[in-house]
């Protein structure tokens, strides 16, 4: 199949400068893209996830990626509905540029005919001079055009600086020194981006007559209308640090029955067979959760690697009785009891009633002890019939971590910081 075949099937493309066009440019050769990445935040998020996957895609059907990071753009940012950026200093900036250039690294290969190449457009922007930028980029956008793009229109009353108004011009610069320097004839992004890519488009055609090809993909909603991409947490990262691998997998094995589909479509690399089977088995057994469990531990895998997605799998199942919590690594232990809810003790030396009851898996000591008595407590998966027994730091996984359970579901955690 096709590459955009396959694009179009899984709903990858949303507005393009003409599809039968790109079929013809990537039939006729070997074709350079680029993707690119403003360094904002420490970390991308799962909303940018897409994106690289794609670029993943786009290489693995022979063409050439360069992954861009913003070390100019990202000391600006992006115009955004909801108001004026805060400017971080240049050293902040840097920091973070580094930390997602590392991050967006792993998602292609740098061997082969086709190997990706990471670009930085503070390479081209910070040797530009205030002059140059004018005569030889701001002289071919007419203004009309600029004002009329939503976000700028919708910021007019509120107020928007001309640092943000600009920044179209630069990351239309970036497509034409793309073009210039790697032969790149391919941008593609969120459909957010459509504006500054349709700007690049029309830019490199001003300036030196060159046609190249863009196209962008829908933002990712839920069903349910409500945005992608957030947890109880807040974003969902890329960044171990920020997001824990067992806090990301839980994100896709919490994927509603109405999105499980379109996410395997989007996001994984599974056959168009196995969605189908996958499918089929959500609206035969959805508790079963299986295209859940396939999607979650896929992009685990890609995202942290195979090991720490045996380890979150694991942690997943041994919290609920099937599996053993004492071969957990430690990391990955508390990781889970943070995602279930981990209350903090002083010392170990409580009743097992007193930690259900700070872990919130009771109301009260007299619900433990009726717990107990029913047989439906738990400490690390030991059942405990007297709520009074006293846990002692041998009790405790790893010298301070006890998994507390009431009945089948309902799990949290203690930590003992004393």
């Amino acid at each position: 199949m096709h590459i955009l075949d396959d694009f179009a099937w899984r709903g990858l493309i949303q507005d393009s400068t003409g599809i039968d066009a790109l079929r013809e440019h990537i039939d006729a050769g070997q074709v350079t893209f680029y993707i690119g990445f403003d360094p904002t935040a420490p970390s991308l998020h799962v909303g940018h996830l897409m994106q690289l996957i794609t670029a993943r895609r786009l290489q693995r059907a022979g063409l050439r990626p360069l992954l861009l990071v913003g070390g100019a753009t990202g000391q600006i940012g992006d115009p955004r509905e909801v108001g004026e950026r805060v400017m971080n200093p240049p050293e902040v900036v840097a920091g973070w540029f580094e930390k997602i250039r590392r991050q967006v690294a792993p998602f292609v290969t740098y061997d082969g005919e086709n190997a990706a190449i990471p670009v930085n457009n503070l390479d081209w922007t910070g040797e530009m001079g205030a002059i140059e930028f004018l005569r030889d980029v701001g002289k071919h956008f007419p203004v009309s055009k600029m004002l009329a793009r939503d976000v700028v229109k919708n910021r007019l009353e509120s107020g928007i600086s001309f640092t943000e108004f600009a920044y179209q011009l630069l990351q239309s610069n970036d497509f034409f020194e793309l073009n210039r320097r790697f032969g790149c004839t391919l941008q593609f992004g969120g459909s957010d981006q459509w504006g500054n890519i349709t700007a690049g488009v029309d830019f490199i055609r001003r300036r030196s007559g060159a046609h190249v090809h863009a196209f962008v993909s829908p933002l990712v909603t839920k069903a349910d209308g409500t945005k992608f991409g957030k947890s109880e947490g807040g974003a969902v990262w890329l960044d171990p640090e920020l997001t824990s691998p067992y806090a990301f997998y839980q994100f896709w094995v919490n994927s509603g029955d109405a999105d499980v589909v379109d996410y395997l479509k989007r996001f994984s690399f599974k056959s168009h067979e196995e969605i189908a089977e996958l499918e089929a088995a959500t609206a035969e057994k959805p508790a079963a959760r299986l295209a859940q469990k396939a999607l979650a531990e896929e992009l685990t895998t890609l995202l942290h690697g195979a090991e720490e997605t045996q380890n979150v799998v694991a942690a997943s199942q041994a919290l609920f009785g099937r599996g053993e919590l004492a071969e957990l690594p430690e990391a990955t232990l508390r990781a889970a009891l943070v995602e279930a809810g981990l209350a903090e003790l002083p010392k170990p030396d409580v009743t097992v009633a007193e930690a259900m009851k700070e872990a919130g898996v009771v109301a009260s000591l007299g619900e433990a002890r009726r717990a107990a008595k029913e047989g439906g407590a738990y400490l690390n998966n030991i059942r405990v019939t007297d709520a009074e027994a006293v846990i002692d730091r041998a009790d405790l996984l790893h010298g301070k971590y006890g998994v507390i359970r009431r009945g089948k579901k309902t799990v949290a955690g203690v930590e003992v910081v004393g």
